[in-house]
């Protein structure tokens, strides 16, 4: 007696759409989807114009004091970049090292102020129910239409009393806050928190400080780095205030590099040397800050 098997039955079910021209048509749609030479162009042009001024001063500052009056000047960098910097630093008028802690001191210690009230800020007005909290939302960025200028004369006056003129101190305390700063978390925290997890937060016990501290400032992180780079990038490139009020033998580092403009002969390539001397930094804060800024919103926008 044989066994007869069976050849097996195909199942065909016209319901189930076939796996493999489905890729296919999504690889399509993908590869359509991708930009076209136009958007990398536009890129390429965008990119050029942001880095030509630094390769422009690189190279007036690694050329000599006739490089920038020279009609036929060569489009390649010179070989005096490391002497003109040296000069820079040297200089007894600049005081560059004093100059350039003076510059992190304050940069950092205002940029995470402003972090820290503005993230507290705006967390009270965008999740917290008290009287007023519109119409003093509404005066907070009102006070960004105000010119900085406008303050300067009273400001001096009042650190002129108070005798904090010519100390890094006058510089760090009127950029504790910053309007902009609030009324950004603010927008953000709308959006970024939803109610029920406060909700639940207050039905285990925690407190409004703790709900902060433990819901608040971790759905802040992407928008506070942000914050926090801008922020310092803009505290470091200020030169009308502290101009103003500290004296010329303690200044910031722009303040400091102005003075290699203020003899009767002007040497452009020690100027701009001084000047790319003082983007290293925050070329450096990019660098190591914008992945941990990439990595904040990444992690603020995946949601499970």
């Amino acid at each position: 007696m044989s066994v007869l098997n069976p050849a097996p039955l195909a199942v065909v079910d016209e319901g189930i759409p076939n796996a493999p021209k489905r890729e296919q048509q999504r690889r399509r749609r993908v590869q359509g989807s991708r930009p076209g030479w136009f958007v990398y162009t536009s890129l390429a042009v965008v990119l050029g114009a942001a880095i030509f001024p630094f390769y422009w001063s690189f190279l007036i500052g690694s050329g000599d004091a006739s490089t920038i009056r020279d009609p036929d000047m060569s489009w390649l960098p010179g070989g005096n970049f490391l002497e003109n910097a040296a000069s820079v630093v040297n200089d007894p008028a600049v005081n560059f090292w004093p100059a350039l802690w003076n510059s992190i001191y304050s940069s950092g210690l205002i940029a995470l102020s402003v972090v820290f009230f503005s993230t507290l800020a705006g967390w009270a007005f965008a999740k917290l129910r008290f009287r007023g909290s519109r119409w003093l939302l509404v005066f907070v960025v009102a006070t960004m239409a105000v010119p900085t200028q406008l303050g300067v004369v009273p400001l001096y006056i009042l650190f002129s009393d108070l005798g904090w003129t010519g100390s890094i101190g006058a510089i760090i305390i009127p950029a504790l806050t910053s309007a902009f700063g609030v009324f950004w978390m603010t927008q953000y925290l709308q959006q970024a928190v939803p109610d029920e997890l406060i909700e639940a937060a207050r039905v285990d016990g925690a407190s409004s400080f703790r709900t902060f501290l433990t819901v608040g400032l971790p759905a802040a992180r992407p928008a506070a780095a942000m914050l926090g780079l801008f922020t310092f990038v803009s505290a470091w490139n200020n030169f009308f205030w502290p101009f103003i009020v500290l004296d010329r033998s303690d200044p910031t580092l722009p303040v400091a590099l102005s003075l290699l403009q203020s003899n009767y002969f002007v040497d452009y390539s020690i100027v701009l040397a001084g000047v790319l001397l003082s983007t290293i930094p925050l070329l450096i804060l990019f660098v190591f800050a914008g992945k941990q800024l990439v990595s904040g919103i990444m992690a603020g926008a995946v949601k499970g």
